[in-house]
């Protein structure tokens, strides 16, 4: 058995077939670089792949040469009606009212996932993905929700404008607090 690369030689962006073709590698870097248990990819891939169906969907996967998947980012146009925009519209009017979240929630872009294989951390991948799935995006703000307590990820988001949107936010049904981030577009 030979060893995977872990150095990211091209971008890609991919189509929902080409997402939904690719959806267990992905589900794999979910798990390992979230550190989730066995079983969190069964529960998961439903949801992704009703997520590649909304509007303004769109992915960029980070590539090793032999074209095996080491990252990749997701997102799309969020709407009022969907779980996420729900959860944080209504945490957001309750701590600082509805203007606050009319002025966040109108108009962005969720940055739904970005996952960078454990082995491939640390060499900027999150970064580029992050870039490249925001170059172009048409809306005003972006937001994304994020475990709270220090980690790659937010020193990513701090280091590209990320601002505090919402923090220490419970999401019905898990335990563990989250920071709503978000920064206006483009980048």
């Amino acid at each position: 058995m030979t060893a995977m690369s872990s150095e990211c030689t091209r971008y890609v962006q991919l189509s929902a077939d080409e997402f939904r073709a690719r959806l267990p590698e992905a589900l794999t870097i979910y798990v390992d670089a979230m550190r989730y248990p066995e079983g969190t990819a069964e529960q998961r891939a439903p949801m992704w792949l009703t997520h590649a169906l909304r509007e303004g969907w769109r992915c960029m996967a980070a590539l090793d040469a032999d074209g095996v998947l080491l990252g990749l980012a997701y997102g799309y146009k969020g709407r009022g009606g969907q779980w996420w925009h729900e959860q944080v519209r209504h945490g957001l009017t309750r701590r600082d009212g509805q203007a606050a979240a009319e002025h966040w929630m109108s108009d962005y872009f969720e940055l739904t996932e970005i996952h960078v294989s454990p082995e491939s951390q640390g060499k900027r991948i999150g970064e580029d993905l992050l870039r490249r799935l925001l170059d172009g995006v048409p809306s005003a703000h972006v937001l994304l929700s994020t475990p709270e307590g220090t980690s790659r990820a937010w020193n990513l988001y701090r280091r590209v404008g990320f601002v505090d949107v919402l923090r220490d936010y419970h999401f019905a049904g898990d335990p563990r607090a989250f920071a709503i981030l978000g920064r206006t577009l483009p980048l």
